[in-house]
């Protein structure tokens, strides 16, 4: 496998809204270990009690990585959120932050400051377009890089079914010119937003948006960047010339708006029933939530299976937690779940060493059929997800999965999300 730096550049702080309280430096760092990540973000750096935490805890050794009392690497990163109105439409948009240092975290702290408060949320809101935030935040330094987040969630989105644009120039304007890359957050991955044209000149990254440190949350989905050295130059300039060998994807079918739906009434259908139905929801005659799938549909002008000159391979993965939880029948989170995680971490060192592994070899450390479903775990058939209820994967031998009622389906989703059901 081709060495390079995996990065996930998008989680959050516990100062952030439905976040753990429990994230620290400390345990951020033990678990993207566990995980297998070379690279993460900080999450919420803004915020007036955090960066004097990231002050304290990370060191920058003049280079823009930020180095953890035991060397392990951090970029300055946020998620600011804009809420505007742009002809006659309301927008809501979210967008990725990379800073290249403590001094230019100062002076965006004090330019988000005079637009408003940020004391509230490690993701704060501002009434300002992405033009304009884009313009500014270049005027402080021009190594700030500003990443479209999650393009294609309905409610806070670039192209969000509720809330976004059709296209990038829309959004950005003059400023189109200086995004250089996209995240496709978990409900698509690349080979969707391949049939778009108007992203062909762009990088696609995955990161995971994580409201936790654990390792089911953080680093579901990542990007190796092909790193020469390990520096803030070096990192911006895979994103901005698409210097990169993989991403590590979230199978978009488990994603939470991947298809249309309504959650209260339990329906969930795919963009050509959607179309049927008038996008009308058939149980309660409201329109439903527009999802991923039919959003690409509607802005796709290629074909499903095109593959631009700028496409980078990706992997689908199930975190391998859930993996676990499905086959054992014990919650995520769970001594059970924990038990058998750790036995394979201990044996192949990290989460993503261990799904490179074959069979035979997770069956020296684990219970076959444990072992059996690991390995397969990349073909996977799924109930998809819609309305805000993650997809459930149906693996062979647990066809009961599909067959659970809604009451069971949002107990199993608490217990995977930890609070993040809404």
């Amino acid at each position: 496998m081709q060495k390079g730096v995996i990065g996930d550049l998008h989680i959050h702080s516990k100062y952030a809204r439905a976040c753990s309280k429990d994230i620290n430096v400390a345990n951020l760092e033990k678990y993207a270990r566990l995980k297998g990540l070379n690279l993460l973000g900080t999450g919420d750096f803004q915020h007036p009690k955090w960066l004097p935490e990231l002050k304290q805890e990370l060191t920058d050794k003049g280079d823009g990585i930020l180095y953890s009392k035991t060397n392990f690497p951090f970029v300055l990163q946020t998620e600011i959120s804009l809420i505007y109105s742009q002809d006659n439409k309301g927008r809501r948009i979210h967008n990725v932050v990379l800073c290249p240092d403590f001094e230019t975290a100062d002076q965006f702290q004090e330019y988000l400051k005079s637009k408003g408060r940020i004391d509230y949320d490690g993701r704060p809101i501002f009434k300002i377009p992405c033009d304009e935030f884009t313009e500014s935040l270049r005027s402080i330094n021009k190594d700030i890089e500003v990443i479209p987040a999650h393009v294609w969630t309905p409610w806070f989105s670039l192209f969000g079914s509720m809330s976004g644009f059709d296209s990038l120039k829309d959004a950005f304007r003059d400023q189109s010119k200086h995004i250089h890359a996209i995240e496709t957050g978990l409900s698509s991955d690349p080979a969707m937003n391949w049939r778009l044209s108007q992203l062909d000149d762009l990088s696609i990254i995955s990161s995971s948006d994580s409201h936790s440190f654990w390792p089911w949350r953080m680093g579901r989905e990542s990007t190796k960047y092909n790193m020469q050295k390990m520096t803030y130059k070096e990192l911006l300039r895979c994103i901005r010339e698409n210097d990169i060998i993989e991403t590590l994807e979230f199978y978009p079918e488990e994603g939470k708006y991947h298809f249309d739906g309504h959650r209260n009434c339990g329906v969930c259908v795919s963009p050509e029933e959607s179309l049927a139905l008038k996008k009308v929801c058939p149980k309660c005659k409201t329109g439903m939530t527009i999802g991923v799938a039919s959003r690409v549909e509607e802005l796709a002008d290629n074909p499903l299976g095109r593959k631009p000159s700028s496409a980078r391979p990706f992997r689908n993965l199930i975190p391998l937690s859930e993996i676990i939880a499905h086959v054992i029948g014990s919650p995520v989170a769970s001594k059970k779940v924990w038990e058998q995680y750790n036995k394979l971490i201990n044996t192949f060192g990290s989460e993503l060493n261990t799904i490179e592994q074959s069979e035979k070899e997770l069956a020296k450390v684990v219970d076959p059929k444990l072992a059996g479903v690991i390995a397969q775990s990349t073909q996977v058939q799924w109930k998809p997800g819609y309305d805000g209820v993650y997809g459930v994967p149906m693996f062979g031998e647990y066809p009961e999965e599909n067959k659970e009622s809604k009451s069971d389906t949002k107990k199993r989703i608490m217990q995977k999300g930890l609070g993040e059901w809404n």
